[in-house]
């Protein structure tokens, strides 16, 4: 039977009005599934027209401008329908999902969804366990001592995987994908004997002992900034207080 990096994968990304989860918006996203590192990508895209100001400084990211979501995008809550129900739909056939930065993509899209649809993340899911798989907290965890910054164009480089057209959901969801079977392969000794739902509960581990090492070199440096330790959803801000 072949290891999870090795067999079927999806991954999801978005683009944002910003980096708040608790108040941006998302103005595209995109899903990627591959049965093996061999296959063609099936990939489906999201255009969504928040209905809010588009700052500069995101469509300096992601090229996305108001104008071009008028005339493109859809209304959100429609399309946040389509893609919670397409996650659902992975989580049902067990198939494991890639998302770089869990906590702000899922978080936000939960957020998007209970701001236009008046329900849940968890409430699509249903009785079927979504396993997510972070690059991010992977590579952190797997070589902690590497130095460097840790961006999906970073790992890209690190793991040699091409990323030619950053900060397009598509193309950063399959980059994602391609880092995490890299990834699989290069750890393998240490990943392999995991499944995919053993590796999203230590995932939380990994990433709240990562976020406690942050907070301290925060507190060290004098830098007030909280971090959210929960992986890959945070609760939200009154759950949390």
């Amino acid at each position: 039977m072949p290891s999870w990096y090795e067999g079927p994968l999806a991954s999801f990304d978005t683009e944002t009005t910003g980096i708040d989860v608790e108040r941006d918006r998302i103005v595209s996203a995109a899903l990627v599934v591959q049965e093996t590192p061999r296959s063609a990508p099936r990939v489906t895209r999201w255009l969504i027209n928040p209905g809010v100001e588009i700052p500069e400084a995101a469509t300096a990211v992601h090229g996305l401008t108001a104008d071009h979501l008028a005339l493109h995008g859809r209304w959100p809550a429609p399309v946040l329908e389509e893609v919670a129900r397409a996650l659902a739909a992975q989580a049902v056939a067990g198939r494991p999902l890639v998302v770089m930065n869990a906590p702000f993509d899922l978080t936000l899209l939960d957020r998007e969804l209970k701001r236009h649809r008046a329900t849940s993340l968890d409430a699509y899911l249903d009785v079927h366990p979504l396993y997510v798989l972070d690059p991010r907290v992977l590579d952190k965890h797997l070589d902690r001592y590497r130095k460097g910054r840790r961006t999906l164009t970073d790992l890209c480089a690190h793991y040699e995987i091409e990323l030619s057209d950053a900060h397009e959901a598509a193309a950063d969801a399959f980059a994602a994908l391609r880092v995490v079977r890299a990834l699989g392969h290069r750890f393998a000794s240490r990943l392999e004997g995991l499944r995919p739902g053993e590796l999203h509960t230590r995932q939380a581990i990994w990433y709240a002992a990562q976020a406690r090492g942050l907070q301290e070199w925060f507190a060290r440096s004098g830098t007030p900034e909280t971090v959210d330790p929960h992986w890959p959803l945070r609760p939200e801000l009154p759950a949390a207080a």
